[in-house]
């Protein structure tokens, strides 16, 4: 069995409050980015001991990611993958943008309408959708620490935490990531 590392000072809910189905996934993290934390939940329920602090990037604007560079964490519902590339070892990829978000950029003129499609392919296809856009991308789950705030958009744990979790996600780590206000 494995063991994860707790932080019982956090608030993590016991239960997922949503009607979304997503929610009721073998391995979903749900990440508040005002109480600041990043839960582990299976079928619905907590996993014991999977709550864990985060860090973002300092003096983000409130609300989601809307352009490369703004500092934004994005909210909403995003597919995970490994990020084995990444200069973070361990990192999760966040699956951004998501097909909403495609569709406001397109609204907003930051995506062209071949942008847009390929967007939602990719999302459709659960593949990482494209990077390169004004939208931004290359959101990542990585460790290097939750004490202060520190990344340029993506979600850091502590690196143990981030071991922690990798542990308890599905080979590739595939699966979703709720990110909430």
């Amino acid at each position: 069995m494995l063991i994860l590392t707790l932080a019982t000072a956090l608030a993590c809910p016991p239960l997922l409050q949503s009607e979304d189905a997503r929610a009721r996934g073998p391995a979903v993290m749900v990440v508040s980015k005002s109480e600041r934390w990043l839960g582990l939940y299976r079928e619905g329920a907590l996993q014991p001991g999977a709550c864990w602090p985060v860090a973002f990037a300092p003096g983000a604007p409130e609300g989601t990611k809307r352009r490369r560079g703004d500092l934004a964490t994005p909210e909403g519902w995003y597919r995970t993958t490994d990020k084995p590339w990444s200069s973070f070892e361990g990192a999760i990829a966040v699956h951004y943008p998501n097909a909403e978000d495609a569709a406001w950029g397109l609204r907003q003129g930051l995506l062209s309408r071949a942008q847009h499609d390929s967007i939602k392919l990719s999302v459709a296809r659960g593949t990482v959708p494209d990077q390169g856009t004004a939208m931004g991308g290359e959101i990542l789950v990585h460790g290097g620490g939750s004490s202060r705030d520190w990344t340029l958009g993506c979600v850091a744990l502590e690196d143990e935490d981030l071991s922690g979790l990798r542990a308890s996600l599905p080979a590739g780590m595939r699966g979703w990531i709720w990110i909430r206000p």
